[in-house]
């Protein structure tokens, strides 16, 4: 009885003893008058230059029931309910674009040829070359608001759609899905609508539409008449973060925002023939604690049916989540911080064991093993911090705030690489399961960052910027580096200190090779041989004004730049027949401040046969042709809110809001008009 009552006043006394350290705390770092107070610079930097000691593998496994879901995020210190709403919706990044051998995954380039022999769709008279999306991967295609079967074109025609990406949202409530019979150009005409809009999927003769909160599959067998064949709704503080069609499956990836009193199970879709249930049980967490604000649930489903044929899920942090699809997998990165404690205890024993004493050092050491949550070790330390400020006088303080600052901009050099991480989880598409789990560090740009090939993975990252910056330190250095991870996602070999101070804009993978743009104010485009996975190469430079935010291989040697040059739009032909001499050789500064398919590869149309692309501006649509390494505008089109191009045969199709203009590839001439208002 005695040790039960001792035990009791214990608790009692370790709660009244953090409530007062949490109120000190509140005053110490709130009162203006102790703003000088180092103490609240550390506050913050520990708060956000945040990191962990690298070393330790970080397993993934299934939470056991919903009360060890809420322990995790009480002990990740994860503040799931107050998730920014729509974060990371605009991820539909997936597919990189890799050389194949016996039909992998192959170069735009490579995919050209054979997207302009496949004869697309049905009907009557169909083009015999017929232009896809243009995707990351060949065989793997992406929602857009442009498809067509080469008879026909289905557009998401939307008054308010200003050229980015925000799937799955509703563009306005007059938004429309037209259908336009397009081929022989000569009976160009719309023929029928849907009242429903958003991106699109066409696999035979089912067209899918995502709109707002649903997924719509549609007959489109006989094009005037569509009819709704299916429907999937999804729940409340559900949301589409990514979807591929490959062998008439559609792969989606969803997010969940977790409710933190009760965060399973999850029914992702509202009430129907497809009432999904994800139990606590069939959903995966990261060994370590790790903030966290989402469930992503991956789904495979058939395009024809709408019926669910598989799922798995797993938690991360929404924040710059990417998704990246092979023919083999599926994976989802997830950018996370590691432990403030470990970093900032092992920057005091590393570099500053003469300035403190060696139980404060202790004291930090023994704290990261206490058993409770890291929000409650972060309140400890800022007490044992405060009991040492307040040992100085005033002198004593200022010294050591100098040197803090000094030899923590030092330690921040030396451990960049160990303070902020991409979780990536590999979700296969034979058993639909979680087949491997890895971390990197810094974050990747977008989807063309990553890359499968030969059973590995490529990654390019910015390292250095997300871990913070404050004006008495001098932070904000970043590096950029390149990743070869094996089949399990651990390291086979890098290239490290990319463009240091700067940051990725640009990847492209092209089977052996990688071309990384970096930029802060001038463009450093860089060739990488990855050969020999094992020990990766960086082969040559090239830096110029300006940089390219979109790499398109097209040809073998020569690589397409989209991208910007002070405040215009600039195009640049690179050479890469010599890695280690990569040369501009054409370069064209157009007189347009914005073009869509700077951010967003789907605007980019290349059309081999004719050795042209297309792209469109604010002001009108433009087309190059790249004969003999040389850059030269063949066509302007004077036409407002120009969206995509698509070809037919010889023929090209400018699709705008108000109109489709047709154009004649042999002469450029207008051919056909169509009138959309």
């Amino acid at each position: 009885m005695f040790n039960k009552r001792l035990k009791t006043s214990g608790m009692i006394i370790l709660i009244i003893v953090l409530a007062v350290a949490l109120l000190f705390i509140f005053y110490y770092s709130s009162n203006e008058e102790l703003n000088f107070s180092p103490l609240r610079k550390f506050s913050n930097l520990i708060k956000n230059k945040v990191g962990n000691l690298a070393g330790e593998e970080v397993k993934i496994e299934k939470f056991k029931s919903e009360q060890e879901f809420k322990e995790y995020l009480e002990e990740s210190g994860s503040n799931s309910q107050y998730a920014m709403y729509g974060s990371g919706m605009r991820n539909m990044d997936v597919m990189e674009d890799s050389m194949m051998t016996e039909a992998k995954t192959l170069s735009p380039t490579m995919a050209m040829d054979i997207g302009e022999a496949s004869g697309m769709g049905a009907g009557e008279q169909t083009a015999g070359r017929v232009s896809d999306t243009n995707v990351q991967v060949l065989s793997i295609d992406e929602p857009d608001i442009v498809k067509t079967d080469g008879e026909n074109i289905y557009y998401n025609h939307s008054r308010y759609y200003y050229g980015y990406r925000d799937f799955g949202r509703p563009y306005d409530q007059s938004a429309e899905t037209k259908v336009i019979k397009a081929f022989p150009p000569a009976e160009l005409a719309e023929i029928a609508k849907i009242d429903r809009a958003g991106d699109l999927f066409l696999s035979e003769d089912t067209l899918i539409v995502f709109s707002g909160k649903s997924i719509y599959g549609y007959d489109v067998s006989d094009p005037q008449n569509p009819k709704e064949k299916w429907e999937l709704e999804l729940e409340d503080n559900n949301y589409l973060v990514e979807a591929r069609l490959y062998q008439g499956e559609i792969y989606l990836v969803m997010r969940n925002i977790i409710n933190a009193y009760h965060p399973c199970p999850i029914k992702p879709f509202v009430n129907g023939a497809n009432n999904l249930e994800i139990s606590c049980t069939d959903i995966y967490y990261p060994g370590i604690p790790v903030e966290t604000d989402s469930t992503f649930i991956a789904l495979k489903f058939d395009s024809q049916s709408g019926e669910i044929k598989d799922q798995t899920s797993f938690i991360g942090s929404s924040n710059s989540s990417v998704i990246y699809m092979s023919e083999e997998a599926i994976y989802i990165t997830y950018f996370y911080n590691k432990d403030n404690l470990e970093f900032f205890s092992g920057f005091l024993s590393e570099k500053c064991s003469d300035l403190v004493p060696n139980g404060l050092i202790s004291s930090l050491k023994s704290l990261r093993s206490y058993d409770i949550s890291n929000q409650a070790k972060m309140t400890e330390m800022q007490v044992l911090l405060e009991k040492f400020y307040n040992s100085l006088d005033n002198d004593e303080r200022l010294k050591i705030e100098n040197e803090f600052t000094n030899r923590m901009d030092t330690y921040h050099q030396e451990h960049i690489r160990e303070l902020e991480k991409t979780g990536i989880v590999k979700i296969g598409l034979d058993n639909f399961k979680i087949d491997a789990n890895g971390e990197v560090p810094g974050y990747p740009l977008n989807q063309f960052a990553l890359d499968e090939y030969e059973g590995n993975l490529r990654i390019a990252v910015t390292v250095g910027e997300r871990s913070g910056s404050f004006y008495w330190m001098g932070g904000g250095e970043s590096l950029n580096d390149v990743y070869v991870l094996d089949k399990n996602l651990k390291e086979k070999g890098s290239v490290l200190n990319l463009g240091e101070t700067e940051r990725v804009y640009s990847v492209r993978f092209v089977g052996e090779m990688a071309y990384v743009v970096t930029f802060r104010q001038t463009d450093p485009f860089y060739v990488l041989d990855l050969s020999n996975p094992s020990n990766p190469e960086l082969k040559g430079e090239l830096k110029i004004p300006g940089y390219s935010s979109y790499l398109h291989p097209v040809s073998d040697d020569i690589i397409l730049g989209i991208g910007k040059e002070g405040s215009k739009v600039k195009l640049s032909l690179f050479n890469v027949a010599d890695p280690t001499d990569p040369q501009e050789v054409s370069k064209y500064m157009l007189d347009e401040y914005w073009s869509e398919a700077v951010d967003n590869h789907h605007a980019f149309l290349l059309d081999k046969k004719h050795g042209v692309f297309f792209i469109p501006g604010g002001k009108g649509a433009y087309v190059f042709s790249y004969n003999g390494n040389k850059l030269k505008l063949e066509k302007a089109i004077s036409k407002t809110q120009v969206q995509r191009a698509i070809y037919l045969d010889d023929y090209m199709y400018i699709i705008s809001q108000d109109e489709i203009t047709v154009l004649d590839e042999n002469n450029w001439q207008e051919i056909k008009n169509l009138d959309l208002k």
